[in-house]
């Protein structure tokens, strides 16, 4: 009997751990994107699970035997270089506008790109869930129809209303910021006001020329597909609010305590190393040796230092040799005339810079991962924003207490000699995000765990209808009651026209008596 049972229960363990068979695409062709898919992908086969993942930077992961890398990398050709050019977007000379259109351009150069054609095309591929990262459009969940699986969106900054919207309803402008927006909560009474324009505007925007545009590049692109699968059609509208869950690159310690629906689920901090790699032995004997601490300055993986107007880097390495402090600066080509505390490097491993007790201050773009790896490392920043959510990054570290920003400009060097003054001579900045990287380590579980159990979640039973918004099936109306508000006006006009009309009867029938003189 013992045996028996023995034998039934590792049966039962063997049935709930076998792998399951993931798709992942992560199209937008940028470094930071694409690192949190990495990361995504990463504990997925951490967990045991085959992964097919469809890639603009294959060759990004280790080797693994459950791994299966779609290359679409041609896609890096389509996004113009100026976009990202610091000096051009310093004299504005780069509409940020048009990353909206790029973006679904870009989702549909990918869609139809031979890899990908292939894979859908197979009728032999099968999946048990697709995992999609969200950057303005929601063209890509025809994957899931083509597939017949659930699917998962990932969000790659703090929740706004256009992710939100998705799996519950939009939020409420009043003290929820768009994802672009600069504001921090409070709101004043003209900040209110802007963001509720900007939500008319992007409602507006999506359902008279994006959806239109999805609409068409869905049936185009994905309806052969799923017809010659022999499954049912739906139409994008309805696919595109049916995910199962939003997995949210974002953490309370990060952004704001707003409300969220069931099925979103914040694993921010998910792409950060459990175990910090060890630094190369040169930069490991240059951190070691800096005994008044480390300034680590990077503007990311999209932007190149190197492309700061001349003025601007003279202005920085004048500043930067008045410190007593050791500067790092990821820089992409030689700096010449540096001054002896000055060092660069064209690549740089950050989280393990950043994880080093001697690096006392980073400089940063404001990227959302580098504010996460602030966080995660406990190190105060000096935010420089250039473009999209940096902004907001960057005034809600100020807004926290653990940072200073400096505009991007060509007199920015004053301006930041300042900002790392202020930082290095008050010990306030760095104990408010020491206290804020104890909230942030303060979880049941790690992001990784916690990410790779709510994969396996929605595949175990069969898409978590039960985590599903009651919100997405209420029409708007509903939610705003304006049926009851008819029904009462309705009424109401009734009961004027019954009033009325008996008034009338009474006055007909008992008319008023003439005085007689």
């Amino acid at each position: 009997m013992f045996n028996l049972s023995l034998i039934c229960l590792l049966l039962y363990a063997t049935q709930i751990c076998d792998g399951y068979k993931v798709l992942v695409m992560f199209a937008m062709p940028g470094k930071s994107f694409s690192f949190l898919g990495n990361g995504v992908v990463r504990h997925l086969l951490e967990a045991g699970h085959e992964v097919t993942y469809i890639t603009p930077f294959p060759n990004s992961l280790k080797k693994n035997p459950l791994l299966r890398e779609i290359d679409i990398s041609s896609l890096q050709v389509d996004i113009p270089k100026d976009m990202i050019n610091i000096e051009k977007i310093m004299k504005k000379e780069v509409d940020m506008q048009n990353i909206f259109s790029l973006v679904i351009d870009v989702q549909t150069l990918a869609i139809t790109h031979d890899a990908v054609t292939q894979l859908l095309n197979d009728p032999k591929e099968q999946f048990d869930v697709v995992i999609m990262g969200w950057m303005f459009s929601e063209l890509s969940s025809g994957l899931a129809a083509v597939f017949n699986c659930p699917y998962i969106w990932v969000s790659t900054v703090d929740p706004h209303w256009m992710v939100l919207q998705l799996i519950d309803e939009v939020t409420n402008p009043a003290y929820t910021a768009d994802a672009t927006s600069s504001t921090v909560v409070p709101f004043s009474f003209t900040q209110r006001v802007t963001q509720l324009m900007n939500l008319v505007m992007g409602l507006s925007f999506q359902k008279l020329y994006g959806a239109g545009i999805e609409r068409d590049a869905y049936e185009r692109l994905f309806v052969p597909f799923i017809q010659k699968r022999g499954h049912k059609v739906p139409d994008l509208e309805e696919l595109r609010y049916n995910s199962s869950l939003m997995l949210g690159n974002s953490h309370v310690s990060m952004g704001h305590p707003i409300r969220l629906p069931q099925n979103y689920k914040a694993v921010g901090g998910y792409h950060i190393d459990a175990k910090v790699k060890p630094l190369p032995e040169d930069l490991k004997k240059l951190l070691d040796n800096a005994k008044n601490g480390l300034i680590y300055f990077s503007m990311g993986s999209n932007l190149r230092s190197k492309h700061l107007p001349m003025e601007v880097k003279t202005g920085l390495l004048k500043i930067f040799g008045k410190l007593k402090q050791t500067v790092l600066w990821k820089f992409e080509e030689d700096l010449p005339n540096r001054p002896n505390n000055v060092h660069i490097l064209q690549w740089a491993p950050q989280q393990s810079i950043l994880a080093h007790p001697n690096c006392v201050l980073f400089i940063t773009h404001g990227g959302i991962l580098s504010t996460t790896e602030t966080i995660h490392f406990g190190k105060p920043i000096i935010g420089i924003p250039v473009f999209g959510d940096q902004f907001n990054n960057v005034d809600r570290a100020v807004n926290r207490g653990f940072a200073k920003r400096v505009d991007l400009s060509l007199s920015m060097a004053d301006d930041l000699e300042k900002a790392i003054n202020d930082i290095l001579t008050d010990p306030s900045y760095t104990a408010k995000v020491k206290l804020l990287s104890l909230i942030y380590h303060d979880r049941p579980v790690s992001p990784g765990k916690e990410l790779a159990h709510w994969v396996e979640h929605v595949v175990r039973t069969g898409g978590a209808p039960h985590l599903r918004s009651p919100a997405l099936m209420v029409p708007w109306y509903q939610k705003w009651f304006l049926d009851l508000a008819a029904l009462i006006i309705a009424v109401l006009f009734a009961l004027k026209l019954i009033i009325k009309k008996l008034y009338r009867s009474f006055i007909s029938k008992n008319p008023p008596k003439k005085k007689t003189l």
